[in-house]
């Protein structure tokens, strides 16, 4: 015996059943499109959008209401490698969003009137393959290393 068909319900344009929750515009996207050949994913981090190359976190991108001296891109490097980043980007500062007065994190001011050249060469150092910007997370460290938190030594 065949199943009556049901007529499927249809919403003014506009008008749902349910809130749909839209999803916030990616910030200095020119970024994203210029680190395309790596293809690079994002992750969500510290309510900005993190870039990943491979194993590495290289760059986020922030374009926040609060706090806004550091929306820009941040860089992730280590404190070892600022005086020569600096002598590329003239602009670049540690963020202060975290309260400490220098941090591996960088940032590339929106502010800045170089912003838009300045986070183009950094795409381009990455895409070089630059050893001064990307950090392997530690989380990803300990799993290559095969180290887990729930191993214990029997004795």
């Amino acid at each position: 015996m065949s199943q009556p068909r049901r007529n499927p319900v249809f919403f003014p344009p506009g008008d749902t059943p349910f809130a749909v929750r839209r999803r916030k515009a990616v910030p200095h996207e020119f970024v994203l499109d210029a680190l395309a050949a790596l293809s690079p994913y994002t992750r969500p981090m510290f309510g900005c959008l993190a870039i990943y190359v491979q194993d590495k976190i290289v760059l986020i991108l922030r374009d926040k209401r609060e706090n806004m001296a550091d929306n820009g891109v941040w860089l992730a490097t280590t404190k070892a490698h600022h005086e020569s980043l600096r002598r590329e980007f003239p602009n670049m500062r540690s963020i202060q969003v975290f309260g400490n007065p220098v941090t591996g994190w960088q940032v590339l001011p929106a502010e800045a009137p170089d912003f838009e050249q300045a986070a183009l060469h950094a795409c381009d150092l990455v895409l070089a393959g630059d050893s001064r910007i990307g950090k392997v997370p530690k989380s990803s460290k300990r799993a290559k290393l095969g180290r887990g938190t729930s191993q214990r030594r029997r004795k």
